[in-house]
């Protein structure tokens, strides 16, 4: 009889992900997550003390044992989470996602559920989640919590996937024991934080078979029914996302593109274009070539490469989650806050045509990219070097057309659903030349 409970209820629980239906204040989280267009990423933990990024213990194969001697040595006493948030805010950043736990097993806020967390292995010995939240509170910026689903750390993240497997020292558990560790986890997380933006889950294709050019076959049960009808349960407005480059699996809220805009097939791991759904849309991208502090990092973008990053992202329908990697002392590089700052400034003065807007009518390109807002069409051409542009299939009624910045009015020819569109050399900016469009209602 029991048997036959525990199956029903099974049964139901995945009939309830299969048919999921967001609650009322999900899908406005979606709408302000949609609007908000621009965010900072967080990839911090232990492995800073070796500058080495946040893949080094499966990089350099260091075994389990050597790894646990890194928290020692990571004290950041130069933490100031209200500093974060304030940058963040300055660069027009409208939610933070920070790693609350990596690849490489180690928690970076107090949990009950594992000893082998920042409050009990470091000298710092404080939850440094806790106070990045309080401050996001402060100044109202949403807080989300990027969680692995991979562990190169524990036992029973067991049977191993294709990383990892050169550690020695892992040892062999049972799967069922790890997917009740990461319930727990994840409940600590959407329980004593306040109220969160949401999960942003990484590490599933770590369990997928892998042929070079597309994830396959997944070799693992994640038991995602469960843990997403556990996150919605305790958090009915937290966005659910996975990095695991395929289409969206039922009861996730976005969707997100890795170094990737969406559709566009960059990366040997991109997402198919005929796998992107109807979700909202997030591109995370790093500020130079790392994701956790690497010191040896030189491919540092430029001001230019960065804002038309966040543009091309708006321009593909899609948010921006830019990355830094904070130093083991806490502090972020100077050069990445020198580059958010230069963010801020642009979008102090230009936020109007990226914050709330859509994708525009014309399919990007390498020249321009549109987005819309209500009766708005915003035109941002990248090339300064183009003295004319084209948008085809455009049957709109034009009010006015004119330069974004100078108000002055742009030469244009409207006919046979094509619009032509002449540019003066002088009204060009080498970053981004926008041109408003006003359609007649």
């Amino acid at each position: 009889m029991k048997k036959y409970l525990l199956v029903l209820i099974i049964i139901a629980s995945n009939l309830t992900t299969a048919q999921y239906k967001p609650s009322i204040e999900n899908l406005e989280a979606r709408k302000w997550f949609e609007d908000a267009k621009f965010g900072l990423f967080i990839h911090w933990g232990v492995y800073s003390v070796l500058g080495d990024g946040e893949w080094v213990m499966n990089n350099q194969n260091i075994s389990i044992k050597e790894y646990e001697k890194l928290p020692k040595f990571f004290n950041p006493t130069k933490y100031d989470p209200e500093k974060w948030v304030l940058m963040a805010k300055e660069a027009g950043m409208k939610y933070i996602t920070i790693t609350s736990r990596h690849h490489d097993g180690f928690s970076m806020f107090n949990s009950k559920a594992s000893s082998y967390n920042i409050v009990e292995k470091t000298p710092y010995g404080k939850d440094v989640l806790k106070m990045l939240a309080e401050a996001c509170r402060k100044h109202d910026i949403k807080l989300f919590f990027y969680y692995s689903q991979l562990d190169w750390y524990r036992d029973d993240y067991f049977p191993r996937g294709r990383t990892g497997n050169g550690i020695k020292g892992r040892g062999e558990g049972k799967w069922e024991d790890y997917i009740i560790f990461m319930k727990a986890q994840l409940t600590e997380l959407l329980t004593n934080y306040g109220e969160i933006g949401g999960i942003w889950f990484d590490g599933q294709w770590d369990q997928h078979d892998w042929d070079g050019k597309r994830f396959g076959k997944i070799n693992v049960d994640f038991k995602l029914d469960e843990v997403y009808k556990l996150i919605h349960d305790l958090q009915p407005q937290a966005l659910i996302g996975s990095n695991h480059h395929l289409a969206p699996n039922p009861g996730e809220d976005f969707q997100m593109f890795e170094k990737d805009l969406p559709g566009k097939g960059t990366k040997d791991f991109a997402t198919s274009k005929d796998d992107i759904g109807n979700l909202p849309l997030e591109v995370c991208e790093t500020i130079n070539g790392s994701w956790g502090f690497n010191l040896k990092d030189r491919k540092h973008k430029s001001e230019k490469e960065l804002i038309q990053y966040l543009i091309n992202a708006a321009g593909y329908g899609s948010n921006l989650l830019l990355n830094v990697g904070p130093m083991p002392n806490g502090e972020i590089q100077d050069e990445h806050i020198n580059s958010l700052k230069k963010i801020g400034l642009w979008v102090k003065e230009n936020g109007e045509t990226i914050y709330g807007t859509r994708k525009g009518p014309s399919e990007p390109n390498d020249q321009f990219i549109t987005t819309k807002k209500q009766n708005k069409i915003y035109i941002h051409v990248l090339d300064s070097s183009i003295e004319s542009l084209e948008i085809k299939t455009f049957d709109e009624k034009i009010k006015s057309l004119i330069y974004f910045n100078s108000k002055n009015k742009v030469k244009y020819v409207n006919k046979h659903n094509k619009l032509r569109i002449d540019l003066e050399k002088s009204e060009m900016n080498d970053i981004d030349t926008i041109l408003e469009l006003t359609i007649k209602s």
